[in-house]
Protein backbone atom coordinates (compact mmCIF):
# COMPACT_ATOMS: atom_id res chain seq x y z
CA UNK A 1 0.00 0.00 0.00
CA UNK A 2 2.77 2.48 0.86
CA UNK A 3 4.44 1.73 -2.47
CA UNK A 4 1.25 2.60 -4.38
CA UNK A 5 0.83 5.84 -2.42
CA UNK A 6 4.48 6.73 -3.13
CA UNK A 7 4.10 6.21 -6.87
CA UNK A 8 0.96 8.37 -6.86
CA UNK A 9 2.81 11.09 -4.94
CA UNK A 10 5.85 11.02 -7.25
CA UNK A 11 3.72 11.25 -10.39
CA UNK A 12 1.63 14.16 -9.11
CA UNK A 13 4.68 15.98 -7.71
CA UNK A 14 6.41 15.86 -11.09
CA UNK A 15 3.42 17.62 -12.66
CA UNK A 16 3.15 20.09 -9.79
CA UNK A 17 6.81 21.02 -10.25
CA UNK A 18 6.23 21.52 -13.96
CA UNK A 19 3.26 23.83 -13.34
CA UNK A 20 5.25 25.74 -10.70
CA UNK A 21 8.16 26.11 -13.10
CA UNK A 22 5.83 27.74 -15.62
CA UNK A 23 4.22 30.04 -13.05
CA UNK A 24 7.61 31.06 -11.64
CA UNK A 25 8.30 32.93 -14.91
CA UNK A 26 5.35 35.25 -14.25
CA UNK A 27 4.84 35.40 -10.46
CA UNK A 28 7.11 36.00 -7.44
CA UNK A 29 8.51 33.18 -5.30
CA UNK A 30 5.95 33.80 -2.54
CA UNK A 31 3.12 33.71 -5.08
CA UNK A 32 4.25 30.42 -6.61
CA UNK A 33 4.55 28.98 -3.09
CA UNK A 34 1.02 30.10 -2.19
CA UNK A 35 -0.35 28.59 -5.41
CA UNK A 36 0.63 25.22 -4.00
CA UNK A 37 -1.68 25.62 -1.01
CA UNK A 38 -4.44 28.11 -1.84
CA UNK A 39 -6.98 25.61 -3.24
CA UNK A 40 -5.49 22.55 -1.54
CA UNK A 41 -7.19 23.23 1.80
CA UNK A 42 -10.77 22.64 0.59
CA UNK A 43 -9.64 19.54 -1.31
CA UNK A 44 -7.93 18.15 1.80
CA UNK A 45 -11.05 18.89 3.91
CA UNK A 46 -13.29 17.10 1.39
CA UNK A 47 -10.91 14.13 1.34
CA UNK A 48 -10.94 13.90 5.15
CA UNK A 49 -14.75 14.14 5.23
CA UNK A 50 -14.99 11.36 2.64
CA UNK A 51 -12.73 9.10 4.72
CA UNK A 52 -15.00 9.45 7.74
CA UNK A 53 -18.05 8.72 5.60
CA UNK A 54 -16.42 5.60 4.21
CA UNK A 55 -14.86 4.42 7.50
CA UNK A 56 -16.35 6.12 10.58
CA UNK A 57 -13.99 6.31 13.55
CA UNK A 58 -13.46 8.39 16.68
CA UNK A 59 -11.95 11.85 16.29
CA UNK A 60 -8.29 12.00 17.36
CA UNK A 61 -6.85 13.93 20.28
CA UNK A 62 -4.28 16.55 19.27
CA UNK A 63 -1.36 16.76 21.71
CA UNK A 64 1.19 19.53 22.16
CA UNK A 65 3.72 17.34 20.34
CA UNK A 66 1.36 17.07 17.39
CA UNK A 67 1.05 20.84 17.07
CA UNK A 68 4.81 21.25 17.39
CA UNK A 69 5.44 18.83 14.53
CA UNK A 70 2.72 20.44 12.39
CA UNK A 71 4.13 23.94 12.89
CA UNK A 72 7.65 22.72 12.13
CA UNK A 73 6.58 20.82 9.02
CA UNK A 74 4.50 23.75 7.76
CA UNK A 75 7.38 26.19 8.14
CA UNK A 76 9.93 23.92 6.51
CA UNK A 77 7.67 23.14 3.54
CA UNK A 78 7.12 26.84 2.84
CA UNK A 79 10.88 27.40 2.97
CA UNK A 80 11.60 24.36 0.81
CA UNK A 81 9.08 25.37 -1.84
CA UNK A 82 10.51 28.88 -2.01
CA UNK A 83 14.04 27.51 -2.42
CA UNK A 84 12.90 25.15 -5.16
CA UNK A 85 11.31 28.01 -7.09
CA UNK A 86 14.64 29.85 -6.86
CA UNK A 87 16.31 26.75 -8.32
CA UNK A 88 13.88 26.86 -11.23
CA UNK A 89 14.88 30.48 -11.87
CA UNK A 90 18.61 29.61 -11.78
CA UNK A 91 18.50 26.47 -13.93
CA UNK A 92 16.02 24.62 -16.09
CA UNK A 93 13.14 22.56 -14.74
CA UNK A 94 14.82 19.15 -14.83
CA UNK A 95 17.91 20.37 -12.95
CA UNK A 96 15.85 22.23 -10.34
CA UNK A 97 13.71 19.20 -9.63
CA UNK A 98 16.77 16.94 -9.56
CA UNK A 99 18.58 19.07 -6.99
CA UNK A 100 15.47 19.19 -4.82
CA UNK A 101 15.58 15.37 -4.75
CA UNK A 102 18.58 15.54 -2.43
CA UNK A 103 15.72 15.40 0.09
CA UNK A 104 15.85 11.60 -0.02
CA UNK A 105 19.55 11.50 0.84
CA UNK A 106 19.23 14.03 3.66
CA UNK A 107 16.19 12.19 5.05
CA UNK A 108 18.23 8.98 5.14
CA UNK A 109 21.07 10.65 7.04
CA UNK A 110 18.80 12.46 9.50
CA UNK A 111 16.75 9.31 9.92
CA UNK A 112 19.80 7.30 10.91
CA UNK A 113 21.16 9.84 13.39
CA UNK A 114 17.96 11.24 14.93
CA UNK A 115 15.01 8.95 14.13
CA UNK A 116 16.37 5.45 14.69
CA UNK A 117 16.49 4.33 11.04
CA UNK A 118 19.06 1.67 10.21
CA UNK A 119 21.00 1.70 6.91
CA UNK A 120 23.26 -1.13 5.72
CA UNK A 121 26.52 -0.73 3.81
CA UNK A 122 24.54 -1.00 0.56
CA UNK A 123 22.31 1.80 1.79
CA UNK A 124 25.27 4.09 2.44
CA UNK A 125 26.63 3.32 -1.05
CA UNK A 126 23.29 4.57 -2.34
CA UNK A 127 23.68 7.77 -0.34
CA UNK A 128 27.14 8.40 -1.85
CA UNK A 129 25.90 7.72 -5.39
CA UNK A 130 23.06 10.15 -4.82
CA UNK A 131 25.49 12.81 -3.61
CA UNK A 132 27.52 12.45 -6.79
CA UNK A 133 24.33 12.78 -8.81
CA UNK A 134 23.42 16.03 -7.06
CA UNK A 135 26.84 17.51 -7.88
CA UNK A 136 26.52 16.40 -11.50
CA UNK A 137 23.14 18.08 -11.83
CA UNK A 138 24.51 21.29 -10.34
CA UNK A 139 27.03 21.85 -13.11
CA UNK A 140 26.38 22.94 -16.68
CA UNK A 141 29.64 21.36 -17.81
CA UNK A 142 30.05 18.39 -15.51
CA UNK A 143 32.53 18.61 -12.64
CA UNK A 144 34.83 21.05 -14.42
CA UNK A 145 32.78 24.11 -13.53
CA UNK A 146 30.78 22.96 -10.52
CA UNK A 147 28.40 25.65 -9.22
CA UNK A 148 28.80 25.68 -5.44
CA UNK A 149 25.95 28.18 -5.05
CA UNK A 150 23.53 25.91 -6.90
CA UNK A 151 24.67 22.84 -4.95
CA UNK A 152 24.20 24.61 -1.60
CA UNK A 153 20.80 25.94 -2.61
CA UNK A 154 19.74 22.48 -3.77
CA UNK A 155 20.95 20.84 -0.56
CA UNK A 156 19.18 23.48 1.54
CA UNK A 157 15.99 22.82 -0.41
CA UNK A 158 16.34 19.07 0.02
CA UNK A 159 17.11 19.43 3.73
CA UNK A 160 14.00 21.55 4.30
CA UNK A 161 11.85 19.02 2.44
CA UNK A 162 13.46 16.19 4.45
CA UNK A 163 12.65 17.85 7.78
CA UNK A 164 9.11 18.44 6.54
CA UNK A 165 8.68 14.75 5.80
CA UNK A 166 10.23 13.55 9.06
CA UNK A 167 8.03 15.85 11.14
CA UNK A 168 4.92 14.92 9.14
CA UNK A 169 5.51 11.26 10.00
CA UNK A 170 6.09 12.08 13.67
CA UNK A 171 2.85 14.12 13.77
CA UNK A 172 0.92 11.23 12.25
CA UNK A 173 2.34 8.77 14.77
CA UNK A 174 1.01 10.86 17.70
CA UNK A 175 -2.58 10.26 16.55
CA UNK A 176 -4.85 7.23 16.92
CA UNK A 177 -6.92 5.68 14.16
CA UNK A 178 -6.45 4.31 10.61
CA UNK A 179 -3.35 5.53 8.80
CA UNK A 180 -5.43 7.23 6.11
CA UNK A 181 -7.33 9.33 8.67
CA UNK A 182 -4.16 10.23 10.58
CA UNK A 183 -2.39 11.33 7.41
CA UNK A 184 -5.42 13.34 6.30
CA UNK A 185 -5.62 15.22 9.61
CA UNK A 186 -1.94 16.14 9.42
CA UNK A 187 -2.36 17.24 5.80
CA UNK A 188 -5.38 19.44 6.57
CA UNK A 189 -3.71 21.26 9.46
CA UNK A 190 -0.40 21.70 7.64
CA UNK A 191 -2.06 23.14 4.52
CA UNK A 192 -4.40 25.37 6.54
CA UNK A 193 -1.54 26.88 8.53
CA UNK A 194 0.59 27.43 5.41
CA UNK A 195 -2.26 29.10 3.54
CA UNK A 196 -3.04 31.44 6.44
CA UNK A 197 0.60 32.46 6.87
CA UNK A 198 1.23 33.13 3.17
CA UNK A 199 -2.01 35.02 2.53
CA UNK A 200 -1.39 37.20 5.59
CA UNK A 201 2.15 37.95 4.43
CA UNK A 202 1.12 38.81 0.87
CA UNK A 203 -1.83 40.93 2.02
CA UNK A 204 0.58 42.99 4.11
CA UNK A 205 3.61 43.08 1.81
CA UNK A 206 2.73 42.14 -1.76
CA UNK A 207 -0.91 42.48 -2.85
CA UNK A 208 0.01 42.56 -6.57
CA UNK A 209 1.12 38.93 -6.27
CA UNK A 210 -2.35 37.92 -5.05
CA UNK A 211 -3.82 39.74 -8.04
CA UNK A 212 -1.37 37.93 -10.34
CA UNK A 213 -2.55 34.56 -9.03
CA UNK A 214 -6.18 35.62 -9.47
CA UNK A 215 -5.42 36.43 -13.11
CA UNK A 216 -4.01 32.92 -13.68
CA UNK A 217 -6.79 30.72 -12.25
CA UNK A 218 -6.21 27.60 -14.35
CA UNK A 219 -2.48 27.33 -13.64
CA UNK A 220 -2.99 28.16 -9.94
CA UNK A 221 -5.72 25.52 -9.63
CA UNK A 222 -3.58 22.94 -11.43
CA UNK A 223 -0.72 23.52 -8.97
CA UNK A 224 -3.03 23.24 -5.95
CA UNK A 225 -4.77 20.08 -7.17
CA UNK A 226 -1.59 18.20 -8.12
CA UNK A 227 0.08 19.36 -4.91
CA UNK A 228 -2.79 18.19 -2.71
CA UNK A 229 -3.11 14.79 -4.37
CA UNK A 230 0.65 14.38 -4.20
CA UNK A 231 0.64 15.30 -0.50
CA UNK A 232 -2.12 12.76 0.17
CA UNK A 233 0.18 10.17 -1.34
CA UNK A 234 3.29 11.29 0.58
CA UNK A 235 1.53 11.72 3.94
CA UNK A 236 -0.25 8.35 3.66
CA UNK A 237 2.92 6.51 2.66
CA UNK A 238 4.91 8.12 5.48
CA UNK A 239 2.23 7.10 7.99
CA UNK A 240 2.96 3.49 7.01
CA UNK A 241 6.70 3.47 6.35
CA UNK A 242 9.87 5.29 7.49
CA UNK A 243 10.63 8.49 5.58
CA UNK A 244 14.01 7.46 4.04
CA UNK A 245 12.41 4.45 2.36
CA UNK A 246 9.42 6.42 1.09
CA UNK A 247 11.58 9.22 -0.29
CA UNK A 248 14.13 6.96 -1.91
CA UNK A 249 11.40 5.03 -3.69
CA UNK A 250 9.89 8.41 -4.59
CA UNK A 251 12.95 9.03 -6.76
CA UNK A 252 10.94 7.48 -9.60
CA UNK A 253 9.74 11.06 -9.96
CA UNK A 254 12.94 11.81 -11.89
CA UNK A 255 11.72 9.77 -14.85
CA UNK A 256 8.39 11.58 -14.89
CA UNK A 257 10.37 14.83 -14.65
CA UNK A 258 12.49 13.97 -17.70
CA UNK A 259 9.44 13.14 -19.80
CA UNK A 260 7.57 16.30 -18.76
CA UNK A 261 10.63 18.53 -19.30
CA UNK A 262 11.28 17.13 -22.76
CA UNK A 263 7.77 16.78 -24.18
CA UNK A 264 5.59 19.32 -22.33
CA UNK A 265 7.95 22.16 -21.39
CA UNK A 266 9.96 21.61 -24.59
CA UNK A 267 13.26 21.88 -22.71
CA UNK A 268 16.39 20.27 -24.04
CA UNK A 269 17.67 17.70 -21.57
CA UNK A 270 21.48 17.45 -21.67
CA UNK A 271 23.53 14.30 -21.23
CA UNK A 272 24.73 15.50 -17.80
CA UNK A 273 21.11 16.01 -16.71
CA UNK A 274 20.15 12.50 -17.79
CA UNK A 275 23.22 10.96 -16.15
CA UNK A 276 22.58 12.78 -12.88
CA UNK A 277 18.92 11.85 -12.77
CA UNK A 278 19.67 8.22 -13.58
CA UNK A 279 22.29 8.11 -10.82
CA UNK A 280 19.70 9.42 -8.36
CA UNK A 281 17.40 6.59 -9.42
CA UNK A 282 20.25 4.10 -8.91
CA UNK A 283 20.82 5.52 -5.43
CA UNK A 284 17.14 5.05 -4.65
CA UNK A 285 17.27 1.39 -5.73
CA UNK A 286 20.39 0.73 -3.64
CA UNK A 287 18.82 2.24 -0.52
CA UNK A 288 15.60 0.30 -1.08
CA UNK A 289 17.45 -2.97 -1.54
CA UNK A 290 19.32 -2.36 1.69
Amino acid sequence: MWILFTFLAAFMQAWRNAFQSKLSKEVSVAGVTLARFIWAGPIAALYLFSLYQYQPTALPQFSASFWGYVIGASSMQILATGLMVKLFKMQNFAIGAGLAKSEALVAAILGVFFFGTQLSLLGWVGVVVGGIAVMLLSSKQGFKQLSIKTVLLGLACGSAFALTSLWVREASLTLDGPFTHRAAWVLLWVISLQTAVLITYLMAKDKPTLQALWQRPKLTLAISVTSCIGSIGWFSAMSLQAVPYVKTLGQVEVFFTLVIAAFWLKEKVKINDVAGLVLIAVAAILVMWS
